[in-house]
């Protein structure tokens, strides 16, 4: 970031710059392009001008970004920016976090994705950024480990295969590292971004149940198969010659074309 000031003296126009960079001093390269000029008696003719170059970290950087969005959102807030050696922590203050921090905090997860993209555009060392706001992704981290504890202590009884709803990648690393404490269950993630989604299994899945070996249990007849034998008492339907009625007896009864069909189908024709 460089700009040029203009002042009487090259002490006021560096002190414009360190009042619009909003940064100390020392952070501030300074050059000197024109030195004020004085004409009789002592008057300045022309001012000083400066060039000052400020080279913003990618905290500020992702900071600056974030106050623009709300901004545009007619949002009023206040920042507490906390810095560590590769990641910050931007935590959003005001009276609408609801607004900020949307539906299950996707909101606040799409503010955290643009100000991460502005932090790290152009640079190959990626720097973590983390946008909370009245302590939201506490309250979350704890619903997610709740929500995975509950559902391995149902894998485990059950021995089936849970399958939990999409999630992004911060919440599944919630998830996972919560599974990866309880003995006896695994976790991993299937599908695509942003249907992307947890399953949890048991490390010991419950075998299915085999007929041949159930003892008492014999399993179901299929279609077509023989009945099983009559027992004494049940009731078996009569033959169904003996429910046939008179005509189709005699319905059934020989033809002498029938009697044709029994030896050559095409016997020899006199012409």
């Amino acid at each position: 970031m460089k700009r040029e000031f203009t002042a009487k003296t090259v002490e006021e126009a560096k002190a414009i710059a360190v009042k619009a960079f909003e940064v100390e001093e020392r952070r501030i390269v300074f050059t000197i392009i024109e030195e004020p000029k004085k004409g009789l008696f002592g008057k300045v003719k022309s001012d000083a001008r400066i060039s000052a170059e400020y080279e913003p970290t990618k905290a500020e950087l992702a900071a600056n970004y974030i106050r623009s969005i709300l901004t545009n959102m007619d949002i009023k807030n206040e920042l507490n920016v906390t810095e560590e050696k590769d990641s910050v922590t931007i935590e959003i203050l005001g009276d609408t976090t609801g607004a900020i921090i949307g539906r299950r905090g996707e909101t606040l997860d799409a503010i955290q994705y643009l100000a991460s993209m502005a932090a790290n555009k152009g640079d190959k060392e990626y720097y973590r950024i983390c946008v909370d706001s009245c302590g939201y992704r506490e309250k979350r981290r704890g619903i997610l480990e709740d929500l995975a504890i509950r559902i391995s202590k149902t894998v485990l009884r059950t021995g089936r295969t849970s399958s939990l709803e999409p999630m992004n990648p911060y919440e599944r690393r919630i998830i996972h590292s919560a599974v990866a404490d309880i003995p006896g269950v695994t976790s991993k993630s299937i599908g695509d971004e942003p249907f992307r989604k947890v399953i949890i299994s048991s490390a010991n899945p419950r075998p299915k149940k085999d007929f041949r070996e159930a003892g008492s249990i014999k399993p179901p007849f299929k279609k077509n198969e023989g009945r099983p034998e009559r027992r004494s008492g049940e009731y078996t339907p009569r033959s169904l010659d003996i429910m046939k009625t008179s005509f189709e007896k005699e319905y059934k009864k020989p033809k002498p074309e029938d009697e044709m069909i029994k030896g050559d189908l095409y016997g020899k024709i006199d012409i």
